[in-house]
């Protein structure tokens, strides 16, 4: 980012020198034909943007493969695990409620069958659960799970992925006969989706206190060939001897609950990550999501991402490390960590005081932004997000989840949606009261005509068409009570767009009239497609409905004087 702006810097009079380069253009008028189209105007402008990474374009559909959609029956596995059976596994709450910790169906075809609904509501990435082989019983050792309960794993089946027993395999309840995970993303592909897999280093499946005897898969880890090259055999931690072959793989302290826990400081758990992460590459997988990355040493990541990079330069990679301490997870983001972007989990506590709290203040969401000299490699990059599988679903109304998603997408970051958020899905249920619960076919149908769907798809849509709103620089005009107003800005190797965003999260309509950062020009509503005339005075006044979102779009380099002083010393701060 700063390499462009330091240029110039080494010019005496910055401004003057700013301004002169960006006289040329501003009368240039863009063809609203198409709404919003960039226009490619001179070449020789400061750049401004807050990342040219490619995956700033993306917007991500996060599904729980089994949870999503069960699109071929004939892979469900009902009758496996004998007397530790896998399929449903129900919980059932003190009001009748339910929740399930085995298998419900969901698979690659169900994910294909719907990859046009994906699509439509604007996404451009679909980010997978593990899809490596798991155990085939539900685990018979720990304490027993039950609704509503946590850090349990007695009784739980592998049906979320996250307890890999061969990462080189996919596992047996996911593929069709004519559908495996490479003609998955070769079909997303068709509807210009990506694919976001989910990896996992730090862990395999729960290794130890399994009654009477070890399971078969738990504890064990198998390489491309079948063979098995760990095996805990149902030891505790501290009682694995590292002179046996089998048991150098795993750390001789616990981790997570009962779940074997990968020595990092041994070369080969390195080299088979490698080698089984490059393979899931080779079948079609664009981008890493990286799973409890914080378990593991910053130098075991710098050389797993060196290993991937050296054979796919530039592949992207995100992380959870969970935690709302942004000066923490920000050390992923550092090259010499990895270069490994992160989800925002100090973004989502932000926008949980927002949207779930009717009186909540836009003005809370500015601390977490990072705009200037923060701890983050690139804020643009972060992944922002208001819920997952691994917390409680947002606890919101209708209208709470669409002012949601116009902040999320509209405001810097990468935006990632759970699965059946679009219609409210299991509202403020935690993993084992239904934040998992199965989706399926039918609510997919009647997500198409709902609210929150109709709004997402608008915005997402919006985002999909906008390079401003993708990769832009944020400025903030006003963020307090239910309105705010920033624009987003992206000037770079000849493409230029300003993006103006006004949010409303009250019940009633708002009034904006906005004065800063304005060009004179034609300002198109990312809606409507109509024009708003900005004359010399740089005024413009506009009414946004309750709960709504108004974008309008310039489509050319801008001037203002104010807003380029701001830019250029953002760009030399990042």
């Amino acid at each position: 980012m700063k390499n462009d702006i330091n240029k110039i810097l080494r010019l005496s009079g910055i401004f003057l020198s700013v301004s002169l380069l960006l006289s040329c253009g501003a009368s240039d008028e863009p063809d609203t034909s198409k709404q919003p189209e960039v226009i490619s105007l001179k070449e020789n402008t400061i750049s401004f943007y807050g990342t040219t990474n490619d995956f700033a374009s993306e917007a991500i559909y996060f599904l729980m493969t089994d949870r999503f959609v069960d699109g071929d029956p004939s892979n469900n596995q009902i009758n496996q695990g004998g007397t530790n059976p896998t399929f449903k596994g129900e919980l059932v709450g003190p009001n009748g409620e339910t929740a399930y910790v085995g298998y419900m169906g969901g698979d690659f075809k169900g994910i294909a069958n719907n990859a046009e609904y994906i699509s439509n509501m604007g996404f451009t990435s679909i980010w997978l659960t593990p899809i490596v082989d798991q155990p085939d019983e539900a685990f018979a050792g720990g304490e027993p799970i039950e609704f509503g309960g946590a850090f349990k794993d007695g009784g739980k089946t592998g049906y979320h992925g996250y307890w890999g027993s061969n990462f080189f395999k996919v596992d047996e309840h996911l593929p069709s006969t004519d559908l495996s995970f490479k003609q998955l993303t070769q079909r997303l592909k068709q509807h210009q989706i990506k694919t976001v897999l989910d990896v996992v280093t730090n862990h395999g499946s729960p290794a130890f206190t399994m009654q009477p005897k070890q399971q078969a898969k738990f504890g064990q880890l198998f390489d491309e060939n079948g063979q098995l090259v760990a095996d805990h055999q149902n030891l505790h931690p501290n009682q694995l001897d590292h002179n046996n072959l089998l048991h150098k793989f795993y750390n001789k302290e616990p981790d997570i609950m009962q779940l074997s826990d990968m020595n990092e400081n041994n070369p080969e758990v390195l080299d088979y990550f490698t080698r089984a992460y490059l393979h899931w590459i080779e079948q079609g997988a664009d981008a890493f999501r990286i799973d409890t990355i914080k378990h593991m040493p910053h130098h075991f990541w710098k050389s797993f991402s060196d290993n991937i990079r050296e054979k796919h330069p530039d592949f992207f990679m995100f992380a959870e490390s969970y935690s709302f301490d942004a000066e923490f997870i920000a050390q992923h983001t550092q090259p010499q960590n990895g270069a490994v972007s992160v989800l925002d989990f100090p973004g989502r506590e932000a926008m949980l005081k927002v949207f779930e709290d009717p009186a909540g203040d836009f003005a809370e969401l500015s601390t977490y932004l990072y705009l200037v000299n923060g701890p983050y490699a690139n804020p643009y990059e972060l992944m922002t997000f208001y819920d997952n599988h691994d917390m409680s679903r947002i606890n919101t109304t209708e209208n709470g989840y669409i002012d949601a998603h116009n902040w999320l997408f509209t405001s810097r970051g990468i935006p990632v949606v759970y699965y059946g958020s679009e219609i409210g899905f299991m509202t403020g249920k935690t993993e084992h009261q239904g934040n998992r619960n199965y989706f399926g076919q039918d609510r997919i149908e009647q997500a198409k005509t709902h609210s929150i769907h109709s709004a997402l798809s608008e915005i997402a849509n919006i985002r999909k068409n906008s390079i401003a709103l993708q990769k832009g620089l944020q400025a903030n005009i006003k963020m307090a009570g239910n309105q705010a107003s920033f624009v987003r800005v992206y000037q770079h190797q000849g493409i230029n767009q300003t993006a103006l965003i006004l949010l409303n999260k009250g019940d009633s309509e708002a009034s904006f009239q906005i004065d800063q950062f304005l060009e004179v020009g034609r300002w198109v509503d990312a809606k409507s497609g109509k024009e708003i005339l900005v004359n010399s005075d740089l005024i413009l006044q506009a009414t946004v409905p309750a709960h709504d979102v108004a974008v309008y779009v310039f489509n050319g380099v801008n001037n203002n004087s104010e807003l380029v002083k701001m830019l250029a010393k953002r760009m030399v701060q990042n």
